[in-house]
């Protein structure tokens, strides 16, 4: 399929494409006038990059384990995959943690200031 149909199918845009081609996640054949052709396993795999990313994974994760996805069924064990999800898990509960700390943070502010204009209301 051309890349059109591609972007299509996905709803990822053609420049997205190009550049996971470039980046080696998704491949494409050259037909002699130059246009990209790509097989029927592309749909499938940009879809599973656009589930990694949206799992919070850096595309050098996605490219170490993209040739380990089985499809619907998961990741087959592939060296050094398991030590790289569990280490991008690790900055994901960092993550959280500092926005459960700023979310905290910010109600006791709320609560703080909607006293306060409560007291100087009356």
């Amino acid at each position: 399929m051309l890349i059109g149909e591609l972007s299509r199918r996905t709803g990822v845009s053609e420049r997205l494409l190009r550049y996971y081609e470039e980046r080696e996640l998704i491949r494409a054949e050259r037909r002699a006038n130059g246009y990209r052709e790509y097989g029927e396993e592309a749909e499938q795999a940009v879809r599973r990059i656009r589930a990694l990313l949206a799992a919070g994974l850096p595309l050098r994760v996605v490219r170490q384990i993209l040739p380990c996805s089985s499809g619907e069924a998961g990741l087959r064990p592939c060296p050094g995959v398991l030590a790289s999800l569990h280490g991008q898990l690790a900055v994901l509960e960092r993550r959280a943690a500092e926005l459960d700390a700023a979310r905290r943070l910010l109600r006791r502010t709320i609560d703080v200031t909607e006293r306060a204009a409560d007291g100087g209301a009356e």
